[in-house]
């Protein structure tokens, strides 16, 4: 039961890179431990706790979350946003805020979640853009690749495509739908003119999931597997299979993240 009786809900943007993931570690910094260190300076106490609609990776970055701050007194939020936003560094922002009941609860109101992997194919790869996008130095099969997302739509076992963890029993994962694409969002001098993105929507993802789904299907793009490589591990998730290791960080947005008020 909460005992912070106010509520507000906050959306928000951030580049991972500076940052070992969205949760606390020890001695390590996080988006919700600079965030937190923010809020105490502006609020001036301590007595408030928050939660967030997504607990990205180490180095993942994010256009489209959500967070949720308890208070125990009633504040005027939109009034603090400004300020909350002076004191964050640049690559962290509080994108706007509302009041909402205390019976919300966010990690239960996320209807579906959206991420964006960016990479590109370039000889004259820049090393600037390599912050934003992951360079495939082999020729890539755009059809076989399309073909090989479409394999991950509905509801499988990801237990093969995801980091292990003795704690965790449930591998079921809904994939609602999976795209390849030619990307816009980077223009500029030091940015390839060609970048692709795979996209991904999907009810829930586990730890590395969406990681480990673009190496596989990087590797049929390669010729290295068989497109039946990828449906053999959703059809037989416990077999012995060798651990398929999680695309770069550096290259994986979470896009967007719907609610259900």
């Amino acid at each position: 039961m909460q005992s912070r009786p106010f509520s507000y809900l906050f959306s928000i943007s951030y580049y991972g890179a500076r940052y070992k993931g969205w949760a606390p570690q020890p001695n390590q910094p996080t988006v919700q431990r600079r965030l937190e260190r923010v809020l105490r300076h502006v609020l001036g106490h301590e007595d408030f706790s928050l939660i967030g609609a997504s607990r990205t990776d180490s180095g993942v970055s994010c256009l489209g979350g959500f967070l949720q701050l308890f208070l125990r007194e009633k504040v005027s939020m939109e009034a603090l946003l400004p300020e909350f936003n002076t004191h964050l560094p640049d690559d962290i922002r509080l994108n706007g805020v509302e009041e909402v009941s205390i019976s919300f609860n966010l990690i239960q109101a996320v209807k579906q979640k959206t991420y964006r992997f960016y990479f590109a194919q370039d000889s004259d790869f820049h090393p600037f853009s390599s912050s934003f996008l992951v360079n495939v130095a082999e020729t890539l099969d755009s059809e076989l690749m399309q073909h090989a997302a479409q394999i991950f739509i509905g509801k499988h076992d990801f237990k093969a495509f995801c980091k292990p963890s003795e704690n965790k029993v449930d591998f079921e994962r809904e994939v609602l739908s999976v795209q390849i694409q030619s990307s816009d969002e980077f223009l500029g001098t030091f940015f390839s003119k060609e970048i692709y993105y795979f996209t991904v929507t999907g009810t829930g993802f586990l730890h590395h999931q969406v990681r480990k789904m673009m190496t596989a299907i990087w590797e049929v793009g390669k010729g290295n597997w068989e497109l039946k490589a990828i449906q053999e591990r959703l059809t037989h998730p416990d077999a012995d299979w060798d651990q398929i290791p999680p695309a770069p960080a550096h290259g994986l947005i979470l896009w967007q993240t719907d609610l259900e008020m």
